[in-house]
């Protein structure tokens, strides 16, 4: 099979296992990295670790997890800030970074999707922080949506800033920017909504307050 230079994203939501391996053969995917922490789901279980793994072979579809090193609920209690996972912190780590490492040298020699709960790639840390620090190491992204449709990452960039009317030519109330740093603010204030919260931890701190 013939590779490209594009790591894609995909998220299951609630679908049947048939509907997300149509999906990946529409794409020619060759292997799963599934960046998800915990790869287990009461509500979704035909997508647990083993079951799928199992699937994906059938189908001649490799699985690898990277929930340690890519994963959103990171172990590191460094990489927290009020409780709530800071990707910023995340991606400055060595452990992601030799994620990272992994799934670009793996580029060549097969078709990847990073795999993740999510259905909208804006609401998943598979858009957010995996799937914009490998878009910055100049490899393309690509968003695979519930009906096999194709999203690029920067089309995806577009409809965050447009969730926050942020625009490079600014308005009344702001300056122009460049359309990087109106990304990474986006980026920053949806990180805020979706990222992983420790609920103890914020508890803790909130009580250490009083």
């Amino acid at each position: 099979m013939k590779t490209n230079n594009t790591v894609y994203t995909i998220g299951h939501s609630n679908h049947a296992v048939d509907s997300l391996i149509a999906c990946l053969r529409m794409h020619h995917v060759t292997a799963v990295a599934d960046v998800r922490s915990a790869p287990y789901s009461r509500f979704n279980p035909q997508f647990n670790r083993e079951p799928l793994d199992g699937c994906l072979k059938k189908h001649g579809i490799e699985y690898w997890f990277f929930g340690h090193e890519l994963g959103g609920r990171f172990s590191d209690p460094t990489c927290y800030i009020d409780g709530r996972v800071s990707y910023d912190h995340v991606a400055a780590t060595d452990l992601f970074r030799r994620g990272l490492d992994e799934v670009a040298q793996s580029v060549a020699n097969h078709r990847i999707v990073l795999l993740c709960a999510e259905r909208e790639p804006l609401e998943c840390h598979r858009t957010l922080l995996v799937g914009r620090a490998i878009d910055e190491r100049g490899i393309e992204v690509a968003h695979i949506h519930a009906d096999g449709r194709l999203e690029s990452h920067a089309e995806a960039m577009d409809r965050l800033l447009n969730r926050f009317n942020l625009h490079p030519d600014g308005d009344l109330f702001r300056a122009a920017q460049s359309r990087e740093k109106l990304v990474a603010e986006a980026v920053a204030r949806q990180a805020k909504r979706i990222a992983f919260a420790d609920r103890k931890s914020t508890k803790r701190s909130r009580e250490s307050t009083i």
